[in-house]
């Protein structure tokens, strides 16, 4: 399970986006807590911090407890918005957290010993994904750090469902019989490869060929003005 870590911020008495420019500033991303049936809080927290914990990753399945003037409450992200260009934090939600209360957060999967399974390590098969994450409704001091995959013994032809995996805690919110990850044979994404290489080839052929007809007229014209002078 994902440890509680501490976030430092400060109160923020404006809002809008003048506001919103003059905290970031001030190296610090504008920020709001909401939920529990309690108005929403508008803070700021630290930008150096709050990137470094984004970029780690497991950011929005982590609870944290935000201390604001002394005043301590756990929260989760629930979004975020990074700028398109730099790629640093814009602005970050929080929804409070309180006893007996769940939430819907998409947990990783993991899939581990590959190398023990027959159709990866020995047939020459590809593991193809389905899911890359669970959405899990689960109390937010149980959110798994991740959900592994066992491959061990798996087959070409294999398909690994929803209720072939143990679920540390929370409740998967689609069904049990979704598909996580199947195994393929070589041949199937092998062929799947060279077709689009084929066409790529084909392509390129198209253009180079245009091209060359393209200066060969350019090269026709001129000659033929030549001629007339």
């Amino acid at each position: 399970m994902s440890a509680v870590k501490s976030l430092e911020a400060v109160a923020r008495d404006r809002v809008g986006k003048g506001a919103a420019r003059a905290v970031r500033r001030q190296g610090k991303i504008p920020a709001v807590v909401y939920g529990a049936g309690q108005p929403p809080e508008s803070i700021a927290v630290d930008l150096i911090r709050t990137r470094t914990l984004i970029y780690a990753g497991g950011f929005k399945t982590t609870v944290f407890e935000i201390t604001t003037g002394g005043k301590k409450v756990r929260a989760i992200p629930r979004d975020f918005q990074l700028d398109p260009v730099t790629g640093a934090p814009l602005h970050v939600d929080f929804l409070r957290v309180v006893k007996g209360q769940t939430v819907v957060v998409e947990v990783p999967v993991h899939f581990v010993n590959e190398d023990a399974a027959p159709g990866i390590k020995k047939q020459g098969g590809t593991l193809n994904i389905t899911l890359h994450t669970l959405s899990l409704d689960v109390a937010p001091d149980q959110i798994p750090d991740a959900i592994e995959v066992d491959l061990t013994g798996r087959e070409i032809g294999d398909v690994i469902h929803v209720s072939d995996l143990k679920i540390p805690a929370g409740t998967y919110t689609g069904e049990a019989t979704d598909p996580v990850a199947n195994v393929v044979p070589p041949t199937v994404l092998g062929a799947e490869v060279e077709a689009e290489e084929a066409a790529i080839a084909e392509a390129q052929s198209a253009e180079a060929a245009e091209e060359k007809a393209e200066a060969e007229a350019e090269a026709d014209e001129s000659a033929e003005e030549k001629t007339e002078e």
